[in-house]
């Protein structure tokens, strides 16, 4: 189920990491054609302070280097992505504005939502899959469970109970609490948000229980004794998540789960400037620094082709709208 990065993808990186340290890898890219001559806008469709926010603003601190103009980040949240998603969808195909996507908006809300106003496939090209990350089951630093057993054992002794967080309905965050709850008997009352930050501070206010979300979204407050993981959803232990179990480790079923963030320009955008939007963004995720802060975060580094990252779409878009299905999720 999970996508494991191949060897050629491995080499690949390491050849573009090498190439790097050449003197003249820190030169900004050349103009093609006049391109670009102006800010490059990114629409993280999130609020600040959960993982789109934090995969976009990876990548933004150090783009200039690259392109030689500003990167600005425009956070613009609501409805779960779609609002944000829809205006890069509307906006000019001159490769001036960019979308951070990330699996629960790409391949679950055009099913969980009625009208969500794109079409993933149709109205998007992509560029790059910045990283590829488990999600981490977490609780506050003051809470009384301990360890995933804890929880499991609360829940199953009370009912709904237990609340868990989400950064919204049909979030990749939501699904894993449906397979929790209906595949592996740890039943829990899902509460969403508007994204992982008034999620994250909802759940140190102690308002709910539970908070499964990305891993860059918590991997600071993990830092900073906060918050506390009690599992993480991918089959190997990543970054601050090193001493986390996963679920597959804790016994249960059905329980690989990875999120990705990555980028996508309007459909229509000439050929040319994809392509030097993903020499920029791939040289600048492989800068040493980023990388770090990308592992560290509990993620791994992909930096794909837009080929490959087409591919990845439609493999999650046929995988993840059929479990959206199946947890009965509906948005109007």
């Amino acid at each position: 189920m999970f996508a494991i990065p191949t060897m050629a993808r491995v080499l690949a990186a390491g050849m573009a990491a090498l190439a790097l340290l050449s003197p003249a890898a820190a030169e900004p890219l050349a103009t093609r054609n006049g391109f670009p001559n102006q800010p490059i806008r990114f629409i993280s469709p999130f609020p600040p302070g959960g993982g789109n926010d934090a995969s976009t603003r990876w990548v933004t601190t150090r783009l200039p280097e690259a392109t030689g103009q500003p990167a600005l980040v425009e956070n613009r949240g609501g409805a779960g992505g779609n609002i944000g998603a829809k205006a890069v969808a509307d906006a000019r195909a001159d490769g001036y504005t960019v979308l951070t996507g990330q699996v629960s908006l790409m391949a679950v809300n055009p099913v969980l939502y009625n009208a969500p106003g794109f079409d993933p496939l149709k109205n998007f090209v992509p560029i790059t899959q910045i990283n590829a990350a488990p999600l981490a089951i977490v609780v506050a630093s003051a809470s009384p469970f301990k360890s995933f057993a804890d929880l499991v054992a609360r829940s199953k002794s009370e009912p709904g109970r237990v609340s868990y967080a989400t950064p919204g309905n049909g979030t990749l965050s939501h699904l894993v609490g449906v397979v929790l709850s209906k595949e592996n008997g740890v039943p829990m009352t899902h509460v969403p948000y508007k994204g992982a930050g008034p999620a994250i501070n909802d759940l140190l206010g102690q308002q709910v229980d539970v908070l499964i979300t990305s891993t860059s979204s918590v991997a600071g407050l993990i830092q900073a004794g906060q918050v506390r993981a009690l599992a993480v959803t991918s089959p190997r232990r990543i970054g601050v998540f090193g001493k986390v179990p996963t679920l597959e480790e804790l016994g249960l079923r059905n329980a690989r789960f990875e999120d990705w963030y990555g980028f996508f320009a309007p459909a229509g955008t000439p050929p040319e400037r994809v392509a030097y939007l993903h020499e920029a963004i791939t040289r600048t995720l492989l800068l040493p620094e980023v990388s770090k802060l990308i592992v560290d975060g509990g993620s791994e580094v992909v930096a794909s082709t837009p080929e490959a990252f087409a591919a990845q779409l439609r493999q999650d878009i046929e995988r993840w709208s059929r479990v959206a299905r199946l947890s009965g999720a509906k948005i109007d």
